[in-house]
């Protein structure tokens, strides 16, 4: 969710806009490709929750490309369509769910990991910022971009 991160990723996007998907909780329980100690933001189905999160959408059709190297799809992430709920109405998105051979529901993120989701203030309600703010966190860990 954090937009200057994306930016230095190189990736060209046109918008960003605020998204959620209905039915869906946040959950961090995918190992980190870089650390197996660490958790990674996943989506889960949880029929009474709704995940917020933010919508970039991309300059071209490669762009995505770029970006599945720094999220480990198709291995550690497989990349799902969703329609999701955005200000402008429905759209469908590429969304990352993690596969199930790298969840792991015992470690937890590190904190400058969790920073990042928080970046994205602008794009998420206050109670879900808040959410996010509290999440228990483990090992520090060493930051990658």
């Amino acid at each position: 969710m954090n937009v200057t991160r994306m930016t230095g990723r190189d990736m060209n996007f046109e918008s960003v806009v605020a998204a959620s998907i209905q039915g869906f909780g946040l959950r961090f329980n995918k190992r980190s490709r870089r650390d197996d100690t660490l958790a990674c933001a996943n989506i889960v189905y949880a029929p009474s929750e709704r995940v917020e999160g933010v919508l970039y959408r991309l300059g071209g059709v490669d762009e995505i490309t770029k970006l599945d190297i720094h999220e480990g799809s198709p291995r550690r992430y497989s990349r799902e369509v969703f329609a999701v709920d955005t200000t402008n109405g429905v759209e469908f998105a590429w969304i990352y769910v993690a596969n199930p051979a790298v969840i792991d529901n015992q470690i937890k993120p590190a904190r400058w990991y969790v920073e990042h989701l928080l970046a994205g203030r602008e794009y998420l309600s206050d109670d879900y910022w808040q959410r996010i703010n509290r999440v228990e966190c483990g090992a520090h860990g060493v930051e990658w971009s």
